[in-house]
């Protein structure tokens, strides 16, 4: 079994992205078709980062920011 999120907040930016990498093989595996990646606020380094990353990623055809309320 594989959470639909990840939660990555008080990771440095390269810790967070080895652990997307990890956390999108596995939830391909398991077969989900959307998933969360939480990433918080802070300066904004984590969430440009991640961003970044998922652009180039194999697994991710769109991704999008959290709306208000979804934390």
């Amino acid at each position: 079994h594989i959470s639909q999120e990840i939660d990555l907040r008080g990771y440095t930016a390269e810790e967070a992205i080895m652990e997307v990498d990890r956390y999108l093989d596995d939830a391909f595996l398991a077969g989900l078709g959307e998933v969360s990646i939480i990433h918080g606020k802070g300066t904004g380094v984590l969430r440009t980062s991640i961003q970044q990353h998922l652009k180039s990623n194999p697994y991710v055809s769109s991704f999008r920011l959290g709306k208000y309320g979804e934390g």
